[in-house]
Parts: C-alpha cells; structure tokens; sequence
C-alpha cells in the first residue's frame, strides 16, 4: 500500500478484533498514526472475555509500517470519549480520519426482525461521533 496517508492521525473505535483490526492495520500500512480503541487490554479485559487486545492490534500497526497507539476506553462513557478527543488534539494537533467499528451489545435479539428489536445499543453508539463532531472554530479535527 502506498503511503497516502502518512502524518495523518486516524482513530479507530473499536479496533480490537475483526473489521476494525483490519482496517487500523491498513490505514498503518498507509503511513497514518492510528489509536487503536476498545475494552479490552492486556490488564482489563471487557465482559466479553474474548483474547485479543488493543495492544497486538496496535503492534500489527506497527509492524505494517504506522504508529499505532492503544487506548482502552469505554465509548458508552461520554467523558472517556471526552477525554481521548482532548488527549489526540493535544498530542497530534489533528485528527484527519474516523472509523466508528465499535458495537457493545451483551444481549443480541435472536428469532425477532431487525424493527422489532431494541435500537437503544445501537444508536447510543453513535455517541462517539456527536461528541467528536468539532465546532469549526475551535478545533483543527477534519473531517
């Protein structure tokens, strides 16, 4: 992959495992600097108890040629979300792309259409974005 991306800053929520992995691995292999974030670290592990961490994803970016950061943060907490966005601005100066892969849910509704299934989880993930969305004239994240 090209370097298109390099001094770049990227966050990907939710970046543990599956397509949030993936994608901050690439975006590494594109030059970005990429903090990596989810429940689950090496030293706190989420209730889900499933074996991959924030930490090997940011070391695969690493090794595909970027910088990855890990940051363990529950994006359900406004002030964790708070938090990460002053600490990037703060180290970065910038941040350039956002993936939103994070999910949550510890209770799936099996055997029932999507309408009739509760949006609650879903929609409070989307939390991460409205707090990320910066006012125009007091910050420098574009996106």
């Amino acid at each position: 992959m090209g370097r298109g991306l390099q001094g770049k800053v990227a966050l990907v929520a939710g970046g543990t495992r599956g397509a949030g992995r993936g994608i901050a691995v690439q975006l590494g292999a594109a030059g970005a600097t990429v903090y990596v974030t989810g429940r689950t670290s090496g030293s706190d592990r989420s209730e889900m108890n499933r074996p991959e961490t924030i930490e090997e994803t940011a070391a695969l970016v690493d090794q595909a040629g970027g910088r990855g950061i890990a940051v363990r943060i529950d994006h359900l907490i406004p002030g964790e979300v708070r938090a990460l966005v002053a600490r990037i601005e703060q180290e970065q100066g910038a941040l350039h792309v956002l993936v939103n892969d994070i999910w949550g849910a510890t209770v799936m509704e099996w055997n029932k259409p999507v309408w009739e299934s509760s949006l609650d989880v879903g929609l409070r993930t989307l939390r991460l974005a409205s707090i990320l969305t910066p006012s125009p004239a007091t910050s420098r994240c574009h996106f």
